[in-house]
């Protein structure tokens, strides 16, 4: 059965380029994003390493643990961690999970048997502190992952774990967000200071509680 949102993110003990974790373990308290690469030293992905290196500073300050994963071993990752700095002109800071025997991809579903019984399709999931999957996306080989929606997205997660808001279509960090339907419009005039602004009955917006 395929993880679903809300779903506990499994637990795994695993060798990676910075040693052998326990995932749940490694991730603490902190939020955590997991992406999936289906194999070393592949155009794609050796695009994307490398700006998941670029952010480190963009993770960190939103308190985001990133962890890559692929399903060659740590022998061939090492060969190909000099490969993703040359090209990107970065330090990979970041752990890669070598999962030969595929253990990691089976708990996360990552394998997609119309494409390849081998390889792994590339996922992305982000974590919760509470160690519960809030987002995940697949994507296919063929096209990039864009960061600044995956950032956007731990935004959107950050802001409305902690506040009785949404966000609405296009939302970027400091625009208005959206009073959740289950708080009267009544209360939200006294939850938000901020100001309230009817809409209609069931779309209300305030500014950015946090901002």
């Amino acid at each position: 059965m395929s993880l679903r949102l809300g779903d506990i993110a499994p637990n795994f003990t695993a060798d990676t380029t910075q040693g052998t974790i326990d995932f749940h373990e490694w991730l603490g308290t902190s939020w955590g994003m997991l992406f999936s690469h289906p194999a070393d030293f592949t155009p794609v992905c050796t695009t994307e390493l490398g700006k998941t290196a670029l952010l480190k500073d963009d993770f960190a300050k939103r308190g985001v643990k990133v962890i890559a994963v692929s399903v060659d071993d740590l022998d061939s990752h090492s060969k190909w961690v000099p490969d993703i700095e040359e090209v990107n002109g970065v330090t990979v800071n970041f752990p890669i999970i070598a999962d030969a025997d595929r253990n990691v991809a089976t708990l996360y579903d990552m394998i997609h048997p119309n494409a390849s019984e081998k390889a792994t399709v590339r996922s992305v999931f982000i974590i919760g502190p509470d160690k519960k999957i809030k987002l995940t996306l697949t994507y296919p080989a063929s096209t990039g992952r864009n960061f600044t929606e995956l950032l956007r997205v731990i935004d959107s997660l950050q802001l409305t774990s902690n506040y009785q808001v949404a966000t609405p279509a296009d939302w970027k960090e400091g625009e208005d967000t959206i009073v959740v339907p289950a708080v009267s419009t009544e209360d939200a005039i006294t939850k938000f200071p901020k100001g309230v602004r009817v809409v209609k009955p069931y779309l209300r917006y305030t500014p950015q509680p946090n901002k």
